[in-house]
């Protein structure tokens, strides 16, 4: 249900002038019970001038009578035809002065560890403009050489779920246009959950690349050496006798 324009300075205004009950009025303006018995009691919004709900068209006195009849009365915003549709207005989302000098860095976290996602979920994300954006992938920002990649989520840019959901919707695009994808590729696809949970797959170090099938042990040597015959030193100088040593025998 739509709550009304400050909340809490209303509730302070329905308090001081009406009988409608905490519970209603908690209700009406988004609020706990107990916080609206906090502002009767003077615990709670000290010094916060009430905001006259009729005033602002935002309820009726036919309404608030209704609410002080019956206190299982809830109270209904006044339909405002102009704010029809505010809710779903598009563009990027805003962003406090304090954190905006975070977002290139944000916007180059995303570039690099998420190069498939589009400049328009990106501005999304991050609330910014497509021509930064662009300045950034194409590495023609003024301060490109001082940015340093940081997650948007760990700078309060955006929300794990809101990135997540991104990507996935990156990857769903991906596999319908069937692109081939290598690992490094499939893994920036997925949601940072899955890709933590996920084993690295053991690579082979570039030195000895392709030389998988040659084996570095000296096996091949051992086998020969057992295949020749051992000769001692006993046989080796065990000599033919020669037939003069034979007549010289007594």
């Amino acid at each position: 249900m739509a709550k009304p324009l400050m909340a809490k300075a209303t509730a302070v205004w329905l308090v001081d002038n009406t009988t409608i009950s905490f519970k209603q009025i908690a209700d009406f303006v988004g609020m706990h019970e107990l916080e609206v018995q906090g502002i009767a009691d003077g615990d709670v919004a000290a010094g916060v001038k009430g905001f006259d709900p009729i005033a602002n068209n935002q309820l009726t006195q036919d309404e608030i009578d209704a609410a002080e009849g019956s206190p299982l009365h809830k109270l209904k915003l006044k339909f405002n035809a102009a704010a029809v549709g505010e809710e779903k207005r598009r563009g990027p989302r805003y962003t406090p002065l304090s954190k905006r000098q975070d977002r290139p860095a944000a916007i180059l976290w995303l570039v690099k560890f998420h190069p498939e996602l589009t400049d328009g979920q990106i501005s999304k994300l991050v609330g910014t403009t497509k021509p930064t954006i662009q300045s950034i992938r194409e590495r023609t920002h003024w301060n490109i050489s001082n940015i340093q990649p940081v997650d948007p989520v760990a700078l309060g840019l955006t929300k794990q779920s809101e990135l997540d959901a991104a990507v996935q919707k990156a990857a769903a695009k991906k596999a319908a246009e069937g692109d081939v994808m290598s690992d490094d590729e499939r893994r920036k696809l997925v949601s940072t959950e899955q890709s933590l949970e996920m084993e690295a797959e053991p690579k082979i170090p570039t030195a000895i690349e392709g030389l998988e099938t040659f084996s570095l042990s000296d096996n091949d040597d051992d086998d020969k050496e057992d295949s020749e015959p051992l000769v001692d030193a006993d046989s080796f100088f065990n000599l033919p006798k020669s037939s003069k040593d034979d007549d010289e025998q007594p």
